[in-house]
């Protein structure tokens, strides 16, 4: 699968727009992306707290976005919007981080596809081991923070709405100026 995908990543370099790749239950895919300012926005912002609250519970780790990461044994490659991971990863070689060394993954749905968000890597994260899974959604300003991972999925969900304090694993993420797609006070969708 992985020798598929790269050959796929090769031939999106050569596309116009932005283009990635990622291995799920059904196989390699190529997907568009077009990620709005808002959910750019959303990823910052979680980002920057996250990598604030790091040091203190887990030293050496760091909040990154753009990161593929890998499960080889079940043959899933994702790009999770946000992970949480050992700084030191970033000085490897390789295309992606090895699943294993992931605490956490962020998703910010996109308009266009929530099914993959809710649905698909919903079952990959935990398949994975991934032991905290947000995802955000623009579209509805709701939360969903998944946690205790058991084979392809996860044992707890709780559900929370833009402007909460939202625990995640042993942080706590504020999502007050977290912004809905379409609504008042910027007119992008």
């Amino acid at each position: 699968m992985r020798a598929i995908a790269e050959e796929l990543t090769g031939y999106a370099e050569h596309l116009e727009g932005a283009w990635i790749v990622e291995i799920g239950p059904s196989g390699p895919f190529l997907a568009m992306t077009s990620p709005s300012k808002r959910h750019e926005g959303a990823v910052r912002r979680i980002r920057n707290q996250l990598d604030e609250q790091l040091p203190a519970t887990h030293a050496g780790y760091i909040c990154a976005n753009g990161l593929y990461i890998e499960h080889p044994p079940i043959d899933r490659m994702r790009r999770p919007d946000a992970v949480v991971i050992p700084e030191e990863v970033l000085d490897e070689e390789g295309l992606a981080v090895d699943a294993t060394q992931v605490l956490a993954v962020v998703e910010i749905v996109s308009p266009s596809n929530p099914h993959n968000d809710y649905i698909e890597k919903l079952a990959d994260y935990p398949a994975m081991g991934i032991g905290h899974y947000m995802i955000v959604d623009p579209r509805t300003g709701t939360i969903e923070v998944h946690s205790a991972p058991c084979k392809d999925r996860y044992q707890n969900k709780d559900p929370y709405i833009f402007g909460d304090s939202v625990p995640f694993g042993p942080w706590t993420v504020e999502t007050g100026a977290f912004r809905r797609y379409g609504r008042a006070g910027n007119s992008e969708s």
